[in-house]
């Protein structure tokens, strides 16, 4: 929902709110869903708040700016704003090597940082789906949701399982994060350098290390996650030359 519908909340009792859409944050769109008696807000937050609240360093705050003070940030808000609150907590999205696809499009070889960082990836059909149940029924009310895809995998072997589905040879290319940062902040101009540097970190913990793998999609759906090589396969499209 996008920040010029946030006062249009007549006969809305649930909504769901993602950080990304709210360009001036979440304080003037809950305030809005407050006065107009909205009672649930399903979050999509981020597995690193749940990582944060795992950490030996549980008591401190995350590092300002860092993507998992932004998101308990928000889970807070809402806390504060309505009586029923759901967190999604999303970890690696499958649709995260979209950022592959210009390479893609015109070679065999994707070019990035750390090709050993692991990873979890959720489709986001899945986030979708559990969204939903979220919004509609009860059993979730009061729950922080951490939230990954079926398998762990490297950058690297989520590189080959796209060319699996394309059918060609692509492989994955390890270049310095110095390199990968500017490369990043070049393509997006709307990216802060914060945001890049807090995604560097995570890369580089995440290498060597097994990606952690949760049940919740299946716990709350009844059936499996969908896996990465499903979504490649939907996506193949948008990767080919």
């Amino acid at each position: 929902m996008c920040d010029s519908a946030a006062p249009g909340f007549r006969d809305v009792e649930a909504v769901l709110l993602n950080l990304a859409a709210l360009s001036q944050g979440p304080a003037p769109f809950l305030d809005a869903a407050k006065a107009a008696g909205v009672r649930r807000v399903v979050t999509v937050s981020a597995l690193v708040v749940a990582d944060h609240e795992n950490s030996a360093e549980t008591e401190a705050e995350p590092e300002s700016c860092s993507n998992a003070a932004i998101h308990l940030d928000l889970e807070r808000a809402v806390e504060a704003a309505v009586p029923e609150w759901t967190h999604l907590r999303p970890g690696a999205f499958a649709s995260n090597p979209y950022q592959w696809a210009a390479q893609s499009a015109v070679g065999d070889v994707v070019r990035g940082p750390y090709a050993g960082a692991g990873t979890s990836p959720i489709h986001e059909a899945d986030v979708a789906d559990v969204a939903v149940h979220a919004l509609l029924d009860d059993d979730l009310v009061g729950q922080a949701l951490s939230m990954t895809g079926p398998e762990g995998l490297t950058l690297a072997e989520q590189v080959e399982i796209l060319g699996r589905a394309l059918e060609r040879p692509l492989r994955f290319e390890e270049i310095g994060p110095e390199a990968a940062k500017q490369a990043m902040l070049s393509r997006h101009a709307w990216m802060e350098e914060a945001a890049v540097d807090s995604l560097m970190t995570y890369l580089a913990r995440s290498v060597g290390r097994p990606a952690p793998v949760t049940g919740e999609v299946p716990r709350v759906l009844g059936r499996p996650a969908r896996t990465f090589t499903q979504w490649a396969a939907e996506h193949a499209g948008a990767f080919r030359h």
